[in-house]
């Protein structure tokens, strides 16, 4: 019991000092906290695409995949890429996080133009760019066929198991110099041979418009070469199986339900890019991809031969200002939406870093290198992600508080001594009133037995009693030095 009470009385002189180092910590645990704002927002808006897009139907996998989390992912649907970036770049726009056709966006040329404040969470899928077209147009644009020469060609194609010869149209060309002849009757042979064809280019604030003009720039046309138009792709769609356009130009991931139509529609065509790897060269962003025979539907042979395409990078770009704790959750949801095998990529091949017209979030980066958050692997996201975010801080301010806990002793110490010494200061006053001629010893007397009994009611632990005891000794001898000076008083 004696034990008990005497650390009890211990623990209540320490509690002054400890209650200050308890403080300062909590200040500075309340100021990391402020400042490094661990607890991300449960609300994240996504800049798609079109309701029919590759893009919507992505955005909603994503929105599947956060949920668990506790975040709700709200879809913004737009024109496409241009009308994204547009968004992000917004002061205060409605848009954290969008998809972006990779060669959407163009670097400045002057260094005196501002980047925007966007980073990219890396490379996500292929977006091919898909020219379809009417194979009754190619037929009458591109000139007549013989049909008995354009069979005997096929056949002999069958036979020797090589695509058809370029079929001999000279009288087409010859009566129309710079013509562009068709190598196979009904074939689209490249984007140079558009000419005089009347193709929907992508809709206004879409990536597809921006590309579609680099791309026949790229093949020696101008606009002027022949009749675009930029509807949205429904509408576009109808007018292509309607006859009142020639060809249409998407650029989408292969999921995209109107793609999946069109690749099983009679009389409607796919281009090849036969010189894929040439637009790959000129165009950095874009790279080669192969559309594999039979890969439509393996029953019915679609396509019937391998197709080249030639496609630039979709990545996910946010704002630099997304929530760290955001950042790491959208990148697990892309290894787990994109890292599968598809069409045009194998099993892990992304999200990768590369590809992407912005620089890589550091929380990516962090990604890409060390994969899923180690406390993310065997706690829950909330939890983790605020130890994650919190142990530096907390580091910090232990390097700030040990040095500190090493003032406690003396501070203890000081407080303890304080407690004794403070009463010498009155007891010297009246030490010296005493040595006075006119000294009344009998009132000096009376206040030395107050200061005496105060005294008796100052409380130190035992370590510290021998300065207690000190002081009542000096008591005792000033008492008795007064008591002589009273005595002799009289005499004199």
């Amino acid at each position: 019991m004696n034990r008990l009470r005497l650390w009890l009385g211990a623990a209540r002189e320490w509690a002054p000092a400890m209650l200050i180092l308890v403080v300062a910590a909590l200040v500075a645990v309340y100021v990391a906290y402020r400042l490094l704002d661990p607890t991300p927002p449960r609300r994240l808006v996504m800049a798609t695409a079109g309701e029919q897009s590759a893009y919507h139907v992505l955005g909603l996998r994503y929105r599947d995949a956060l949920r668990p989390y506790g975040i709700t992912v709200e879809l913004r649907n737009t024109a496409g890429s241009a009308e994204n970036l547009r968004l992000l770049t917004e002061e205060d726009g409605p848009v954290d996080v969008a998809f972006v056709q990779g060669g959407t966006w163009q670097a400045p040329v002057s260094d005196e133009e501002e980047l925007p404040e966007l980073v990219a969470l890396g490379g996500l899928f292929h977006e091919p760019v898909w020219v379809f077209y009417r194979e009754d147009s190619a037929v009458r644009l591109l000139g007549g066929c013989d049909n008995r020469d354009t069979e005997a060609e096929r056949l002999r194609a069958l036979r020797w198991g090589a695509r058809p010869a370029r079929l001999k149209l000279a009288k087409s060309a010859a009566s129309e110099p710079g013509k562009v002849v068709a190598e196979v009757c009904g074939e689209l042979p490249g984007l140079h041979a558009l000419r005089g064809w009347k193709v929907n280019a992508g809709a206004d604030g879409s990536g597809v418009q921006l590309l579609s003009r680099r791309l026949l720039e790229a093949a020696g046309l101008d606009h002027r070469d022949l009749t675009l138009s930029h509807q949205a792709n429904t509408p576009a769609v109808v007018e292509l199986l309607e006859g009142r356009l020639d060809a249409m130009v998407f650029i989408s991931a292969p999921e995209a339900s109107l793609i999946q139509m069109l690749l099983q529609t009679p009389g409607i065509k796919l281009m090849s890019f036969e010189q894929s790897q040439a637009y790959a060269r000129k165009l950095p962003f874009l790279s080669a991809v192969t559309l594999p025979r039979g890969v439509v539907d393996l029953g019915r042979d679609l396509p019937s031969r391998d197709i080249q395409l030639v496609a630039p990078t979709a990545s996910l770009v946010a704002r630099e200002s997304l929530h760290p704790a955001l950042v790491q959750l959208l990148m697990q949801a892309a290894g787990r939406v994109h890292g599968t095998p598809g069409w045009f990529a194998r099993a892990g091949e992304f999200p990768h870093a590369e590809g992407a017209d912005f620089p890589l979030a550091d929380e990516a980066t962090r990604y890409y290198k060390s994969g899923k958050p180690l406390l993310q692997r065997y706690m829950p996201f909330w939890m983790a992600n605020l130890i994650d975010r919190m142990w530096v801080a907390l580091l910090s301010i232990m390097v700030v508080l040990i040095p500190l806990s090493r003032l406690l002793p003396p501070l203890y110490v000081f407080r303890m001594r304080s407690r004794v010494f403070r009463w010498y200061a009155r007891l010297r006053e009246i030490e010296t009133a005493g040595q006075g001629v006119a000294a009344d010893h009998a009132a000096l007397l009376a206040e030395l037995a107050e200061l005496e009994q105060r005294v008796g009611q100052v409380k130190v632990p035992l370590s510290y009693a021998e300065e207690l005891y000190a002081l009542r000794q000096h008591i005792d001898m000033v008492r008795a030095r007064l008591q002589e000076g009273g005595s002799a008083s009289p005499a004199a």
